[in-house]
């Protein structure tokens, strides 16, 4: 005889829902009311199942805000828009009396906004940087070239999301990117297929890169795994100059992460900052750690920021997880010693110094703002003005940061990511945008039909009218329109790296969203790191 199986008792399922109109047929059917032994043979259910420890299990179809975590309405993303929460201030603005659809800030970026007045020079300081520094720079506002078509693209590039991107100092069609994983891309965008990952360097989140002054073939990098690299980009071969956790993972109390990091070309010193506020030297000549580690931040809080002055290397940018942005003489470098704190009401993702005079300063914080600091010189108790702007992410991205424009001599024009969508002929797009820090003004906002992923990394080139875009695993290039349109033709490609060794309809847990790209064509192989890997390159 077969063995017979026990009999499982399953717990009872209750249905909550809204209204009583929301019954089912079944129910409405039951106008008598249950008998007194139905209601006790129910008690006596219930008991039993308690009893054996399985309660009854409760599904609740009552609507629920994803904000403010009530009953009785909806907030929060519903697809690609955003529905605000009546509990809660606008989530753009974060002021209360309206919703972020009717922001003013949403309909103009520069509401608000005072623009940027002409000062006369009263500080000796700053007397002497406009008799001797000003004259280098334009004093004709030249007119904005914007990148706004793709040229290239490489699609799922990278294995996990994009996280830096940095040009190469001397050949003007290289691009090299980091990722989550700590991947180390190198991309020739003028050949288009010609790319090589390097994924030996780090274990973890590759947060920085900067090339060196003395060599454009050596790249360092910070990472999450707590170590700076070295790396010769012509032969993969990597060092590691310094490593906060040499006896591997003893707990997340003690395990140290870097951030932040610059390198200070005047004493050829790499500068980096780990997640409980220290500052740490390494000599790039020696490869080796200089003097003992300094606290620039609150304990405990991230550095995630660091910046060297473009025309005073001794002056250094910081900024981190305590809502500070703190300026730094590097000649006096010690705890408690910063020449200025500028406040801000959240996180600061990103400070940087100017590109040409070095005396402007342009901040990024999670409380959906810009801010411009218009004079190092002047008094930064407060900042000169600040742009609202949708920047305040979530967990599975990478953080949003303002970047100036490196070939702009007025010094005006700055590119960040948007985090709300808007709607473009009926499709959800997160475009790109160019702020004129200036005035508050939107200049333009990039956008391709085909690319329905958030950007929040975006780096402008320092010497082609060229923009590199990091959109969750992929690298976009764009142009301006105005280039001939038979070149852009013959250049135009896109191609579609094959091989993913994930499981399609799986969500991965550090991406907003699929790399939703819709170019379509037909396959070739290309040779890639003595590998042959199948790509897909788009019908022009």
């Amino acid at each position: 005889m077969a063995p017979q199986k026990g009999r499982t008792a399953f717990p009872k399922v209750l249905i909550e829902r809204d209204t009583d109109s929301e019954q089912s047929s079944s129910d409405e059917e039951e106008e008598d009311p249950p008998s007194e032994e139905e209601n006790e043979e129910k008690t006596e259910d219930f008991n039993d199942s308690k009893k054996k420890g399985k309660s009854p299990i409760t599904i609740s179809l009552k609507k629920v805000c994803k904000v403010c975590k009530r009953t009785d309405h909806e907030a929060g993303f519903k697809g690609a828009t955003y529905i605000d929460c009546p509990m809660k201030p606008c989530f753009l603005c974060k002021m209360p009396g309206h919703t972020t659809m009717t922001c003013p800030h949403r309909v103009a970026t520069e509401h608000g906004v005072i623009p940027a007045p002409h000062i006369n020079t009263q500080n000796p300081v700053e007397f002497i940087f406009e008799r001797q520094l000003r004259p280098r720079i334009t004093s004709i506002k030249p007119a904005y070239v914007i990148p706004d078509q793709v040229n290239c693209a490489v699609i799922r590039y990278h294995s996990r999301r994009v996280t830096c991107l940095e040009f190469h100092p001397t050949n003007n069609h290289i691009l090299l990117s980091g990722d989550k994983k700590g991947q180390l891309g190198v991309w020739d965008f003028a050949k288009v297929h010609e790319k090589t990952v390097y994924g030996n360097i780090h274990s973890c989140i590759l947060n920085n890169m900067r090339f060196s002054p003395a060599n454009d073939v050596t790249i360092y990098g910070a990472s999450s795994d707590g170590t700076i690299s070295c790396t010769d980009l012509e032969t993969g071969i990597s060092s590691s100059l310094m490593n906060l956790n040499p006896n591997g993972w003893q707990g997340p109390g003690s395990w140290r992460m870097l951030y932040g990091m610059d390198i200070n070309s005047e004493k050829g010193v790499v500068l980096v900052a780990d997640n409980v506020g220290f500052l740490y030297l390494v000599d790039s000549r020696s490869n080796s750690q200089t003097g003992k580690a300094i606290m620039i931040h609150k304990k405990g809080s991230k550095v995630v920021g660091l910046h060297c002055n473009p025309l005073r290397p001794d002056l250094l940018l910081s900024c981190g997880n305590d809502h500070f942005a703190r300026l730094w003489d590097m000649r006096r470098l010690e705890a408690g010693s910063a020449l200025a704190s500028l406040k801000h009401r959240r996180v600061v993702n990103s400070a940087y110094f100017s590109p040409f005079s070095g005396t402007k300063i342009l901040t990024t914080s999670q409380d959906n703002r810009l801010r411009i600091w218009d004079s190092i010189f002047r008094d930064l108790d407060s900042p000169s003005r600040e742009i609202v702007h949708s920047h305040d992410f979530n967990r599975h991205l990478t953080p949003f940061r303002a970047e100036w424009d490196p070939k702009d001599p007025s010094e005006s024009l700055a590119v960040i990511g948007r985090y709300i969508s808007d709607n473009y002929n009926g499709t959800a797009l997160h475009p790109i945008d160019f702020i004129d820090i200036n005035t508050g003004q939107l200049v333009a906002e990039v956008v391709d039909p085909n690319i329905t992923t958030i950007s929040p990394v975006n780096k402008l080139h320092p010497r082609d009218d060229v923009l590199a875009t990091g959109s969750s695993r992929s690298l976009f290039i764009w142009r301006p329109k105005k280039f001939d349109v038979a070149e852009r033709l013959d250049t135009r490609k896109i191609i579609v790296v094959g091989g993913d060794t994930k499981k399609r309809g799986k969500r991965s847990d550090d991406d907003s969203g699929d790399d939703r790209f819709n170019f379509k064509g037909k396959n070739v192989k290309v040779k890639n790191s003595g590998k042959q890997t199948t790509h897909r390159k788009a019908k022009r």
